[in-house]
């Protein structure tokens, strides 16, 4: 099956959700447990958080569709007034359809959505391996680290990796 990259709808938030929460299950469930696990995805991977994504100025919010489901997503945005950072908040593809190329078509669209920017930044949780070795293979290398990886309380370690775009 063929899956399109497309922009997220109203529609997708709900699909959205239950994919995240099933990728970050497979993925985080033997590094924090599925108690963290659920705790996080029940709150960063809401209908209420993912909403306001839809209207953000300066930024992409993708799915990956092959009419019968989403096999994936992506969500980056500006993070500066220039618009030459771009931050990748988040790139998930279901574990179901990994390593089929969609992670690189979304990263590819959220690459052609900011022409204007110099930089590419994203935080990895470097315990996952595959996607570590995923954005080290688009170029990506590591600039620093952080200890609270998604959100400033998270208390989740991650390495800051960078790009250089245009």
């Amino acid at each position: 099956m063929t899956f399109f990259i497309r922009t997220a709808g109203r529609a997708d938030l709900a699909k959205i959700s239950a994919l995240l929460s099933e990728t970050w299950h497979d993925t985080y469930d033997g590094i924090y447990g599925v108690e963290r696990v659920s705790e996080i995805t029940k709150s960063w991977h809401s209908l209420k958080a993912l909403e306001p994504r839809l209207g953000r100025l300066e930024s992409e919010f993708i799915v990956a569709d092959d009419g019968r489901r989403l096999g994936g997503m992506a969500f980056a945005a500006s993070s500066d007034a220039q618009r030459k950072l771009v931050v990748l908040h988040q790139l998930y593809v279901h574990p179901s359809v990994q390593g089929q190329g969609i992670g690189t078509e979304l990263l590819r669209e959220i690459f052609e959505a900011f022409p204007n920017a110099l930089t590419i930044r994203l935080e990895v949780e470097e315990a996952n391996a595959n996607a570590l070795n995923f954005y080290k293979r688009h170029g990506f290398e590591a600039t620093g680290r952080t200890d609270n990886c998604g959100n400033p309380t998270s208390g989740i370690p991650a390495l800051v990796m960078e790009r250089p775009l245009g």
